[in-house]
């Protein structure tokens, strides 16, 4: 660890990158777009395939499941550790799935299209794997104690990787109902173009599902090991919610919204106003999926009108709390304008809400509607959809540097971005250029005490960020703001896509004089895109 007044020169240094956010050049969010993908290469676990792009990066955890006789080889680390925590992973897929479904042809036309499927079936295929019986899936590989103890490139880990698993005796509803969620929006995004592996999804998820209703219970109450670092502090209920949600729009089946409609008090969906949208708390986001249902006109959403139009309300008090006309009840801002939340990694809950709010501009402009909120007047009949995109394009353009210090907090976005990221392999010499095994402790000797920058930059990685005072210090053991998370840059997959497209279309307007702009980040309408 570094002396304190080390630390302060870091302070002072990353202080002297900054510059004002007037003067930072237009972000480009099709940059943006490719590098959040990219990050998610270089997460990966298992045996990494012949196309991966994340040169520094080579194979690990080949192992996984051995000793319990299963394969769980694959998918994700969730952030700078080597643990594959199945509650974060399956909402981080989740999230990546419902940005394609939604902005898919955003995505598409980036050309990032083929990226981000491969982003997704990483996580959908061992999800698959882990779901080795209809009531046993599982729900964790490696030990969080264990792991932290040693500072080890994935390539040479020597902790321990026991598996744990929930099944009827010990349920975990909130794990699995958030696993059938991304499954059931998995299977949709991949309808079209592999319909035989989207409907091995749905009946995964189908099975999950009734698994986490039948057996009910939280996960961390199952698996000890996982208490001290994913704790589902929300309980099961809104993941079920969300699965029902996520099930009735993968299937159209009545029964499950009528699941969500029948248990929308008892289970809190109607019931809890919030200000957080996260892997633990999904009550916004099955809202906001319950209000587009009635949005769109759907005619099963229609006899449900009563229950949904309290679902709905709950979405707009999240929605108008962030755009801060809420009547007081609103989230906080810094002073440079990110929507704050909490001191851990704020980012993320910056970067949820700039998806839904995205997501809810696309509902309204559709139906032609605006926002109600507590705050408007007479003169104020709601907000248009493009003050909603415009709120999301602030976060984005925040964290790509928009912000007081003049610092990109994507990796590898821009001429400043944080070099020191709480890593493990991006803060060691490549395994591939330097394959002289590395031991547990003499990682934290030799990587990460150091205070030279990481030899691999671990593009597309958002970290957590800065305080509520818009201050962040760059120095690997202040993991607080310089870890990366998955569920960071993967709600920002479908925004920059979305911002990328509209900003096009603007510049093609100014081009041609053809008119007023779509959206011009301030006021007007996106309905037409």
């Amino acid at each position: 660890m570094r002396s304190a007044a080390v630390a302060l020169v870091a302070v002072l240094v990353v202080s002297s990158l900054g510059g004002s956010d007037a003067d930072a050049a237009a972000p480009d969010y099709g940059e943006a777009l490719s590098k959040s993908l990219l990050y998610f290469e270089a997460q990966r676990s298992g045996r990494l395939p012949y196309g991966q792009r994340v040169r520094w990066r080579g194979h690990s955890g080949i192992t996984d499941g051995l000793q319990q006789g299963v394969d769980l080889v694959g998918g994700y680390y969730d952030a700078g550790d080597h643990v594959k925590f199945g509650l974060p992973m399956a909402f981080t897929v989740t999230m990546l799935a419902w940005g394609a479904a939604e902005f898919g042809a955003d995505i598409a036309a980036a050309g990032e299209w083929g990226h981000a499927l491969e982003a997704i079936k990483w996580g959908t295929d061992y999800f698959v794997k882990a779901h080795t019986e209809p009531f046993v899936y599982w729900a964790e590989v490696g030990d969080g104690d264990t792991d932290h103890y040693c500072w080890q490139r994935p390539e040479d880990m020597t902790t321990s990787r026991q598996a744990y698993r929930v099944d009827k005796d010990n349920p975990g509803s909130d794990l699995v109902g958030e696993t059938a969620a991304a499954l059931a929006a998995a299977s949709i995004v991949f309808r079209s173009s592999n319909p035989h592996y989207s409907h091995l999804l749905l009946h995964h998820a189908q099975q999950l599902f009734e698994f986490g209703d039948k057996y009910r219970g939280s996960y961390d109450s199952s698996i000890e090991e996982v208490r001290s670092y994913y704790a589902s502090v929300s309980g099961y209920r809104d993941e079920l919610l969300w699965a029902a949600f996520w099930l009735h729009r993968a299937t159209g089946k009545e029964e499950y919204l009528r699941y969500a409609v029948d248990k929308a008090e008892s289970f809190g969906g109607v019931g809890w106003a919030m200000t957080e949208f996260s892997w633990d708390v999904k009550y916004a986001g099955l809202q906001v999926l319950a209000a587009k249902l009635l949005l769109d006109g759907d005619p099963q959403g229609e006899q449900h009108r009563v229950v949904l139009e309290q679902y709905k309300a709950k979405a707009e008090h999240y929605l108008c709390a962030c755009l801060g006309r809420n009547n007081g009840s609103n989230v906080d801002r810094s002073p440079g304008g990110m929507l704050y939340v909490r001191q851990w990694n704020n980012l993320q809950y910056a970067s949820s809400a700039a998806f839904l709010l995205t997501v809810y501009s696309h509902y309204l402009a559709g139906a032609g509607e605006r926002l109600p909120c507590p705050d408007d007047d007479g003169d104020s009949p709601g907000a248009a959809p493009s003050e909603l995109v415009a709120l999301a394009r602030s976060q984005a353009d925040y964290i790509l540097g928009r912000n007081p210090l003049g610092l990109s907090y994507m990796v590898g976005y821009g001429p400043r971005f944080p070099v020191r990221v709480h890593h493990r392999g991006a803060s060691i010499v490549s395994h591939k250029e330097n394959n002289r095994f590395i031991g547990c402790m003499q990682g934290f000797d030799d990587w990460f005490g150091r205070g030279r920058p990481n030899p691999n930059v671990l593009a597309g990685a958002i970290v957590g960020g800065p305080n509520s005072r818009d201050e962040f210090r760059d120095d690997r053991g202040n993991y607080m703001q310089t870890e990366a998370c998955t569920y960071n840059t993967a709600p920002m997959v479908a925004v920059f896509a979305r911002l990328h497209r509209l900003s096009s279309t603007e510049s093609d307007l100014a081009v041609v004089g053809g008119g007023v702009p779509l959206w011009d980040g301030t006021a007007g309408d996106i309905s037409q895109v």
